[in-house]
């Protein structure tokens, strides 16, 4: 069991992100008797609806949509024994360019300083260890993502309290395989090159393998990880992941990679271990 009192932090954009790229080290570190918090920037209210109907279209009801993903995150918590989650409450600004993005009350339309001071007020409060979240391109170029990105390293550099702060990532050889896998399960999936954005082509997805500093073994956690994001029942058309099957995931799915961009531990890298010189 790790000492009392470390925690993890990781703070996400929408209801399901959490399991995605974090599933597994919110299972595995909570199973070693750490403090996971989960932060969940919006309420997913540009999500799909009952039946898979899309934003904008006949039968679309936000508040409705709100609502059943608020209780499919905290069945996603339930599955990874999350022992904190805490929602912002945001209103979802949709994919970037949507009319959304531009509400009052939207995530992206939040300036970031003000967003900041409240995820901020949550890291005084549990006081992280290690805080996780997505890059500045918010992994692939959704506004709540990259949103998310600038209010965590906000509030990080106003509080000073984390020891050690995480991106998420994917190495490539890994988009390689997921993409072998789906075509052997006979799902169409072109491997992805460049996210689109407002004014083109973005960043490549991922990073060359040589470039990811931690490597976390999350293989003992795969069915908790497969758990939490079936339990986001309505997006299931969008999460590819769950196309492979439980077996085929949890034989997979059995490691989480990141970039570590704040240290003040000089563990050594790269690291197998988000709290590596922290126990």
């Amino acid at each position: 069991m790790a000492e009392r009192g470390l925690t993890l932090m990781a703070v996400h954009a929408h209801p399901d992100d959490e399991a995605t790229s974090t599933g597994g080290v919110l299972a595995r570190y909570a199973a070693e008797g750490i403090t996971t918090v989960l932060v969940t920037c919006t309420d997913g209210g540009c999500g799909d609806g009952p039946g898979g109907v899309k934003p904008g279209d006949p039968g679309h009801d936000p508040a409705a949509v709100v609502a059943m993903r608020q209780a499919e995150l905290e069945a996603s918590c339930a599955a990874l024994k999350v022992s904190h989650l805490e929602t912002l409450g945001y209103a979802d600004s949709g994919m970037m360019g949507w009319s959304t993005n531009d509400l009052p009350g939207a995530f992206w339309n939040t300036p970031v300083t003000e967003a900041a001071q409240r995820l901020a007020e949550l890291i005084r409060r549990y006081r992280p260890d290690v805080v996780v979240t997505y890059d500045e391109n918010g992994f692939y170029g959704h506004p709540d993502h990259i949103q998310a990105h600038r209010i965590t390293m906000a509030a990080v550099e106003m509080t000073d309290v984390p020891a050690k702060v995480y991106w998420t990532t994917v190495p490539h050889t890994a988009f390689a395989e997921f993409g072998r896998v789906m075509k052997e399960l006979g799902v169409e999936w072109a491997e992805p090159e460049e996210t689109p954005g407002a004014d083109g082509p973005g960043p490549q997805l991922g990073l060359p393998d040589d470039e990811i500093t931690t490597w976390v073994d999350t293989s003992s956690y795969g069915a908790q990880k497969f758990d939490a994001l079936a339990a986001h029942a309505s997006q299931t058309e969008n999460i590819f992941f769950l196309r492979m099957g439980r077996d085929r995931f949890v034989e997979l799915m059995g490691r989480e990679t990141f970039v570590r961009v704040r240290d003040t531990t000089g563990a050594a890298l790269p690291e197998d271990d988000l709290f590596a010189g922290l126990r």
